[in-house]
């Protein structure tokens, strides 16, 4: 499937998303520079014409002093002092001794007449609802030294702001040139930098059960965290495989025996007409299907224990010195049957983890089981809880026949059974244990009792302080 016919379906195409994203900010670009370039242009225009509007003032000023000494503007000069095409100008001529002598009576200097300054005076005024932009100059009356004469032009501001105008219709196609150039290399560039995806794409297109890691090489820094996602799935997908294939390698071997045993003792019962031989083969059928549903019941349990990815809401806080009581007492009675002593010795204070209840039931479970099998009637069981520094030791220990010290450092592997055992068994129950405590972050260990017979310890880390807030 092409890309056009993903954009047909309604997908997001991350090139769009890239090129739409850009484009809005060139064009808010070429805006703000547009309105740069005319608020520039009008100072530019400000200046010009500050400068021709001081020059108008001198030249006004030079020609009262030779050519009208008494103040005086005759019509053709005040005609070309006011004219504008599209509108007019204004000037004014006050006497200190005579107030106005020509021109405007309006157009004076903000705070009056006849400032102190000799120095050329420029400010904005407002003469029928006309802004305009006007320069003072004093001179003396030639005619009358005591005299000062106070000579102000003014014009307004539309050639000003025209002349702005103009310089932003001029830049604004360059500018415009300019942005769309920029978009066209920006787009050049997305499309080039895309295509460097092709070969990650290729690779992954080409695989069809290989869930090796992509790894690093010749990946883009910015897709790494998206590679390194993907590496991340495809290991926790090797996991469940090989959970999955790991199950059903060791459903084959345990369940061979007791399907082997059914087949041939219903054959027994079946070709037999002797009473007692057709019992004794379905006797030892019943004891082979017992034996099969135990051990398919503890290889899902394996299995689950061997799930080692927590997520959200697996694990609670749980006090292991109300919990641990309450699951040895649901087994007394079965200990009772077997004629073996079970007992809990432990502490009366609180013992704190984060830890999954149904887990950590099915482990003791376990743990019970095996010293009621192994351990012999009679027996002494004793299920105890201690505190090693930060850390929580759950042990159960027995009396009984115990384990061979040449035997101890194998046991928790999976389908291990002590060589001389008499008793039946799967091989799986301490390696339910051990998987369990891994999950719980502990370690369990195995050694050989005060008594000679087994102790079996799980260390689990203690929760921090700060969640020692509920659980049972």
């Amino acid at each position: 499937m092409n890309q056009r016919m993903l954009w047909r379906d309604g997908r997001q195409s991350l090139r769009q998303r890239l090129l739409t994203t850009l484009l809005v900010p060139l064009t808010v670009l070429l805006l703000v520079n547009s309105l740069i370039t005319y608020v520039g242009a009008l100072i530019y225009a400000n200046h010009v014409h500050d400068e021709n509007l001081l020059n108008d003032t001198q030249t006004l000023v030079q020609m009262m002093a030779t050519e009208s000494p008494d103040g005086r503007v005759n019509p053709q000069a005040q005609f070309l002092l006011e004219y504008e095409p599209d509108g007019r100008n204004y000037f004014s001529i006050f006497s200190a001794k005579h107030g106005l002598i020509a021109g405007n009576s309006t157009l004076q200097p903000p705070g009056g007449s006849f400032h102190n300054d000799n120095a050329p005076l420029l400010y904005d005024v407002q003469i029928d609802k006309h802004a305009l932009r006007a320069a003072t100059l004093l001179m003396t009356n030639t005619r009358d030294p005591g005299d000062q004469l106070e000579v102000t032009v003014a014009e307004t501001l539309r050639d000003r702001h025209q002349e702005a105008r103009q310089i932003l219709l001029l830049s604004i196609p360059a500018q415009t040139l300019l942005i769309i150039a920029a978009f066209l290399l920006i787009w050049f560039g997305v499309r080039t930098g895309l295509r460097q995806l092709d070969p990650l794409t290729t690779q992954l297109a080409n695989r069809e059960h290989d869930l090796a890691p992509i790894g690093d090489a010749n990946v883009p820094v910015e897709i790494l965290p998206l590679t390194r996602t993907i590496d991340g799935l495809f290991a926790r997908l090797r996991g469940m495989l090989s959970l999955h294939e790991r199950f059903i390698a060791d459903a084959a071997h345990q369940l061979r025996t007791p399907l082997a045993g059914l087949s041939v003792h219903a054959e027994r019962a079946q070709t037999s007409s002797n009473p007692e031989t057709i019992s004794d083969a379905l006797n030892h059928i019943q004891r082979l299907i017992q034996r099969a549903n135990r051990t398919s019941n503890q290889l899902l349990a394996l299995t689950r224990a061997q799930t080692t990815e927590h997520e959200a809401g697996d694990t609670e806080p749980l006090n292991l010195a109300t919990l641990i009581p309450e699951l040895v007492g649901q087994r007394v009675h079965e200990a009772l049957v077997a004629d073996i002593d079970l007992g809990y010795d432990g502490p009366a204070g609180p013992l704190w983890i984060d830890g999954d209840r149904h887990r950590l039931q099915e482990m003791l479970d376990n743990l019970i089981d095996n010293g009621l099998r192994y351990a012999g009637r009679g027996s002494l069981m004793t299920v105890s809880l201690t505190c090693e520094g930060s850390d929580i030791c759950l042990a159960v220990e027995d009396n009984g026949p115990g384990v061979p010290p040449g035997w101890i450092e194998r046991l928790g592997e999976r389908f291990f059974r002590v060589p001389g055992s008499e008793e039946e068994g799967s091989g799986l129950g301490l390696a339910i244990v051990q998987r369990i405590a891994e999950w719980h972050n502990g370690r369990a260990r195995y050694m050989t009792a005060s008594d000679g017979g087994l102790r079996v310890e799980i260390i689990f880390p203690s929760a921090p302080k700060s969640k020692k807030s509920g659980g049972a």
